[in-house]
């Protein structure tokens, strides 16, 4: 009985903090300016590296694997940053800008299930997001996708690990954030920078030096991003760029799976031992906006 209380206490926390989540992500606007900004934002974030790419290869129809590869691994990025930043976010804005953190602190239910709730909004948004991009590129820029030849059950997967991993990274983010100032936003951009930079999202890791492909092969987007490749494009040779082609699909799953199991351990550790330092030298209700 009460693990179902408890359970049902979870639930009912989740499911708020997303509506709450997403009344703030949608409720700044009228909706129909919400939806220009949802489908001009994601379009002009593809354009930069589209541009990047015709400048140095000049065309997209050169090699269309390649042009694959880089654009469905900037695509599917647009989930990574929303993911670190939707989780981390909340705690300065509860924080700083509402200065409502203490109160949800004291509330009885789990910090932990509210940043989760609150960043599957942004999460909600980056799913909008990426699936704009992906049109776009398939109306726009040829872009050799079919719905049909797609592996869903295999996408599905991934989706759902990776999604789970990212949100673990950006609690550990949250709870370093807890003993930062204003300065947590430049956190987050770093590690979203390493990940760009190591995990071939738009350039395979065989270019970088041997020190860079280890780093690269230790963090679990890597091969979110390879597998995640190989069910939208199966079959499309797509996975002898990325460096990884020796692996099968299993093998690049139970990397996944293992590397991310890694990283949701370290990251609970991280969170707890922040949330016990935040309270123990009283910086819950810090105001560092200055």
């Amino acid at each position: 009985m009460a693990v179902r209380e408890q359970l049902s206490t979870h639930w009912r926390t989740f499911r708020w903090a997303s509506w709450l989540g997403w009344q703030m992500e949608a409720n700044w606007t009228n909706w129909y300016l919400f939806v220009i900004y949802s489908i001009a934002k994601p379009i002009a974030g593809t354009l930069i590296v589209v541009i990047m790419y015709l400048i140095v290869f000049g065309g997209v129809t050169g090699d269309p694997t390649f042009f694959s590869y880089m654009y469905l691994g900037n695509a599917f990025y647009i989930f990574i940053g929303q993911a670190l930043f939707g989780t981390t976010w909340v705690i300065h804005e509860d924080r700083e800008h509402y200065q409502t953190l203490k109160q949800i602190y004291m509330a009885p239910i789990s910090l932990f299930v509210y940043l989760i709730g609150r960043a599957m909004a942004k999460i909600a948004v980056a799913g909008i997001a990426v699936i704009i991009t992906l049109a776009f590129g398939m109306l726009v820029l040829q872009l050799p996708l079919a719905m049909l030849n797609i592996d869903w059950p295999l996408l599905a997967l991934a989706l759902l690990i990776g999604l789970l991993c990212m949100v673990s990274i950006g609690v550990a983010l949250a709870g370093i954030t807890f003993l930062t100032a204003k300065h947590g936003y430049g956190i987050n951009e770093g590690v979203a920078g390493i990940f760009y930079l190591f995990c071939g999202a738009i350039f395979p890791l065989t270019v970088l030096p041997d020190w860079g492909r280890a780093i690269g092969q230790a963090i679990p987007i890597t091969y979110w991003l390879e597998i995640t490749r190989r069910a939208m494009l199966p079959g499309s040779g797509i996975s002898t760029i990325s460096g990884l082609g020796d692996f099968s699909n299993v093998q690049i799953l139970s990397f996944l799976l293992l590397s991310a199991g890694i990283f949701l351990v370290f990251s609970t550790g991280i969170f707890k031992y922040a949330d016990y330092l935040a309270r123990k030298k009283g910086k819950l209700d810090m105001s560092t906006s200055y």
